[in-house]
């Protein structure tokens, strides 16, 4: 008998939560990439929750795609803030709704008594500003993986190759 591997586990949904800035550096990685219109983005005040509806790029299964040399993925996920005193964003069209935007980073920037901000780097230098009393951020996949429409792996202009 052998230990158990990463390899052996069925392929599950992702349901993962950031409590701390590294947790969040976790969730800003597997979120890199991912694509929403602004219509998907709601904040509601009565809840205090900050929440976007994104298709998220599969990190987790890219080394895989390639490998057997098949189609790369997405999923849509859904990723909440909680805790959410304010929000502000720079960058972003207000009144465009259909606005595709996409996120490059996520971080946190501490601020007193456990609070702080949430911030979110948009490609073409937008930004969202999210201020919580106390970090809690979820990422959960809600539908099935698909295949991404531009059937490629995302770039960056400072990628190699």
């Amino acid at each position: 008998m052998s230990d158990a591997r990463f390899e052996d586990g069925a392929e599950q949904p992702l349901r993962l939560k950031a409590l701390d800035a590294d947790d969040l550096g976790v969730i800003s990685g597997l979120v890199q990439d991912a694509i929403f219109p602004g219509h998907e983005v709601k904040w509601d005040r009565s809840a205090r929750r900050f929440a976007i509806l994104l298709n998220r790029f599969r990190w987790e299964d890219a080394d895989k795609a390639e490998a057997r040399k098949r189609d790369y993925e997405r999923v849509q996920s859904v990723l909440v803030v909680e805790d959410v005193m304010n929000v502000q964003s720079q960058g972003v069209p207000a009144r465009d709704a259909d606005l595709v935007l996409s996120i490059l980073a996520i971080a946190f920037t501490p601020g007193t008594d456990g609070g702080g901000f949430v911030e979110f780097t948009l490609a073409g230098d937008g930004a969202i500003r999210v201020e919580v009393e106390a970090l809690e951020v979820v990422l959960k996949d809600v539908t099935r993986p698909y295949v991404a429409p531009s059937r490629s792996k995302p770039r960056h202009p400072d990628d190699e190759g």
